[in-house]
This record gives structure tokens, C-alpha cells and sequence, in this order.
């Protein structure tokens, strides 16, 4: 089954953080919290699809609770900070809202990612992800992380499901 077929089933997004939601790029300052930038366009994507009724959730091996403050201002309440083995923060999910592994579109970038990836119905990630996610997943966004992957995944999906570019979705 190709990875479009895929999409109609689609109902709740999973996503990485560092190489995905960015470029992998952390700015160290002396005495502060490392510095990460997002795209503006994952954003927008991520407040269309919560207004269209997807979940959306973020496991992340990141510790960082700005990240988190981030995610959880935009309307996500599932965020799994400091998730050492994801697969695990995935079944949590999966449980708590009876979901099965069709539903799910997930995006990683690198090794920690491998096993989520193999569990959900579609596995994606960003065009620079490692070489032994991009052999696993079933669709390579040809954006890299940081640069709007995360969009892409959901418009696409959106699209599919015809709740994209909505006259309500042109209001922030």
C-alpha cells in the first residue's frame, strides 16, 4: 500500500521534536536553557489540523520545558519530554484513546525513532533524516526538518481528507 492510500486513515499525528519540529541546531548559551527555532508554517499546519478535530502528541527524548510550554500554548496536551525509549510513551498514547496503529502518522529523523516508526500505520520523516529511518519509513517529506516537514505531512493529510484550505482555516 503506497503511502497516500495510508492517509485516509490517518487521524492523529506523532512527532519528534529536534530534527523534525527543527533543524537540529541548538544554540548553548552560558546559564540558560538551550535555544531552538521552529518554522512558522508547522505551526500554522498544527493549529489547522487541532481545529479539523486530529490529535496531535510530541515524544521527545528532549528534556526542555520551553519546548513543552510551546507545544501545550498551541492546544497540544499530549507532550512525552525526556522519553528515553518512545515506543512506551506510544502505547500510553495508543491506550488512553484506543487507538490503533493505522490511525497514526508518526515523524522522526534519527535511530531513537526506530522503533516508533515501525509501529504506526505510516511512518514518515524530514528529506535529511538518517539513512536507516529513511529505509524504514514510507514517506521521506522532500523538506528537512526545521524547514516545514511538518506541514507538508498535514496538508497532505488535510488534503486527502478534503479539510485543507477551508475559508475557516485562512483565520489564525
Amino acid at each position: 500500500m503506497n503511502y497516500k492510500s495510508k492517509l485516509h486513515g490517518i487521524t492523529t499525528f506523532v512527532f519528534d521534536v529536534d530534527g523534525v519540529f527543527t533543524n537540529g541546531h541548538i544554540l548553548i548559551l552560558p546559564g540558560q536553557e538551550p535555544i531552538r527555532t521552529f518554522h512558522s508554517k508547522d505551526g500554522y499546519a498544527l493549529q489547522v489540523a487541532l481545529r479539523q478535530g486530529y490529535r496531535i502528541a510530541i515524544i521527545t527524548g528532549g528534556k526542555s520545558e520551553a519546548v513543552k510550554e510551546r507545544f501545550v500554548s498551541a492546544g497540544i496536551t499530549d507532550v512525552w519530554l525526556g522519553a528515553r525509549h518512545k515506543e512506551e510513551a506510544l502505547e500510553e498514547l495508543m491506550l488512553a484513546y484506543e487507538l490503533k496503529a493505522e490511525e497514526i502518522a508518526y515523524m522522526g529523523d534519527d535511530l531513537p525513532d526506530y522503533e516508533v516508526l515501525t509501529r504506526v500505520g505510516l511512518a514518515t520523516c524530514p528529506h535529511d533524516s538518517a539513512p536507516e529511518i529513511r529505509s524504514i519509513c514510507d514517506y521521506i517529506s522532500p523538506i528537512n526538518g526545521g524547514e516545514g516537514c511538518v506541514r507538508d505531512l498535514i496538508e497532505q493529510t488535510l488534503k486527502v481528507h478534503g479539510k485543507w484550505n477551508l475559508p475557516s482555516d485562512r483565520n489564525w
